[in-house]
């Protein structure tokens, strides 16, 4: 049996079968399917050195093999949305989708068919192509399978950008969840408010480590994408199926936009103009004042935001709303005013009216807000849906209350934990998340009801910075565990205990192979190589199994 990464819904592959030599194939593409077709060119056209030139009008192939692209809409109904089926037989290979997003993925099975070597930018010398004989029918669990990467951070080129959109298609996932702002930079480009990227977006210098950690990197650090990058980056995605939510953050984790522009802040309690991006980790005090000029001014961000992002690969807009402490509001004569004048419930009920301001806000425009699940205090927005991070709790509460949840609980499927208890582990944070851990993750609680459950859209694993530099970090956090993961938001597997992780080990093997070709910097099955280690650099692990909260 071919080794699939994420396991395919039914596969057959007859061990009488064998394999067939695909040399130089025509490439037969049906209507709608041009954007499969170029996919194939340009990135297996690269591995294998193949044209895979259409065949001609009214001319027979000659013997010369295959590869047919169909659109079957009957398959939506028979299987649902971005199914497919792969069918593969000497001198014809036929993949067909229930919509372009389907074939897309059968296209990507048929690259794992091939093996490592088409993960490559340019052909081997000597390479030869065979594929099993065979059949696959597959189509995904979940309709969000996705990874949140906070470039706020630490930032990431747009190119780097690029290449996880690319390794997200690879393994199915179809959501990138951008984590633009944070209290240590802000990294979109808003035009009518420059000071948020000429002052935001860049940090005088990093605590290297935890913020326990006595030692800091003394080199400024920042970066921001234009609208023009996050256009592209956007364009690119949608090629690939791949949805972008970007994230701006309201109203904590917000000291880089009132460094910018002092005004956003709690002026009465704070001199705010005398505040930097921050160098350091943690939750901030420096939360955005509760008043109608910071409405506007975030109305503002969020229009050219929108612009950016259309609804029709971006329906979702993520506005933080985690980790806002109401130590400035509790001191603040302008925010005790404003409670007075809402007549809401204390500090958490002002929490509460800015996600709704900007969940109608957004909703006039054709969007939808979803937040992390401290949106939940002081009452959940109307049409609001939920990233549940803190564990299962607030999308357990939001989904039987008829929200619709994103599961993402920090203690199965935060990739900035470790991923081993060895003292090798880079700067380890968290618990111990192996990959074994990660692949027993399941998104849908059992005490939901059937009701509940069907408000849970997905699952993404989600990968905050603090502590990781650069890409190198990034990639050994991230992977292998990411295949893992995409295994359990795509696949129908069973139930966490009764999953066979030795066959999901099993096929690591050869998946390990087409990472290698693609360049990530996993962290080996044995443990960190010496280039990936930190001596000495302190994170902050915390010891024992995680709680199932």
């Amino acid at each position: 049996m071919p080794e699939l990464i994420p396991q395919p819904r039914s596969a057959r592959f007859p061990a009488d079968g064998g394999t067939f030599e695909l040399a130089d194939p025509l490439l037969d593409a049906g209507p709608g399917t041009e954007g499969a077709a170029r996919w194939l060119r340009r990135e297996l056209g690269a591995a294998t050195g193949w044209a895979l030139p259409a065949p001609a009008r009214g001319e027979s192939p000659a013997g010369r093999p295959v590869i047919r692209l169909a659109l079957r809409p009957g398959l939506a109904r028979q299987a649902g949305a971005e199914s497919y089926e792969l069918h593969a037989e000497p001198g014809t290979v036929l993949l067909e989708g229930a919509d372009e997003a389907g074939l897309f993925y059968a296209a990507q099975t048929l690259r794992q068919l091939l093996g490592a070597d088409a993960y490559r930018r340019a052909p081997l010398p000597g390479a030869v192509w065979r594929l099993p004989a065979g059949d696959v029918a597959d189509g995904p669990r979940f309709g969000w399978r996705g990874l949140m990467l906070d470039v706020a951070r630490h930032f990431l080129p747009k190119d780097a950008v690029l290449r996880y959109i690319d390794l997200l298609a690879a393994h199915k996932l179809n959501v990138l969840h951008l984590h633009l702002t944070d209290d240590q930079g802000w990294r979109v480009e808003i035009k009518r408010y420059p000071r948020l990227t000429e002052v935001g977006a860049w940090r005088s210098r990093s605590r290297w480590g935890h913020r326990a950690s006595p030692l800091w990197n003394e080199t400024p650090h920042g970066g921001f994408y234009t609208q023009d990058d996050l256009r592209e980056i956007v364009a690119y995605a949608a090629e690939r199926h791949v949805r972008v939510v970007p994230e701006i953050d309201v109203p904590g984790h917000s000291q880089a936009a009132i460094a910018a522009y002092p005004e956003l802040g709690n002026t009465d309690v704070v001199d705010t103009a005398a505040l930097e991006v921050w160098d350091d980790w943690g939750i901030n005090e420096n939360v955005l004042a509760p008043t109608e000029a910071v409405l506007r001014f975030y109305e503002g961000v969020f229009e050219e935001l929108l612009e950016v992002f259309p609804a029709e690969v971006s329906p979702f807009v993520h506005v933080g709303g985690d980790e806002c402490p109401k130590t400035q509001w509790k001191a603040s004569g302008v925010a005790q005013a404003r409670i007075a004048e809402l007549g809401v419930d204390g500090e958490d009920g002002l929490q509460s009216w800015f996600i709704r301001h900007f969940d109608g806000w957004l909703a006039e425009r054709g969007r939808r807000l979803i937040g992390w699940d401290e949106i939940l205090e002081g009452g959940l927005a109307p049409g609001a849906a939920v990233s549940s991070w803190r564990g299962y709790a607030g999308g357990i509460a939001a989904a039987e209350a008829g929200h619709d949840v994103v599961m993402c609980p920090e203690q199965q499927v935060y990739l900035d934990h470790r991923q081993a208890d060895g003292a090798d582990e880079p700067m380890p944070i968290g618990y111990v998340r192996t990959l074994e851990d990660v692949y027993r993750f399941e998104p849908v609680p059992p005490k939901l009801s059937e009701e509940a459950a069907a408000h849970v859209l997905g699952a993404q694993a989600n990968v905050w910075t603090e502590v990781m530099e650069d890409q190198s970090r990034v990639d050994y956090q991230v992977f292998p565990r990411l295949a893992a993961f995409a295994e359990v938001v795509w696949s129908r597997l069973p139930l966490p205990e009764e999953r066979d992780h030795a066959d999901f080990e099993a096929r690591m093997t050869a998946h390990y192979r087409r990472l290698d070709a693609l360049g990530v910097d996993y962290r080996p099955p044995g443990g960190p190589l010496p280039w990936q280690r930190r001596p000495g650099v302190l994170g902050r692990p915390i010891e024992g199994a995680p709680p199932n909260v």
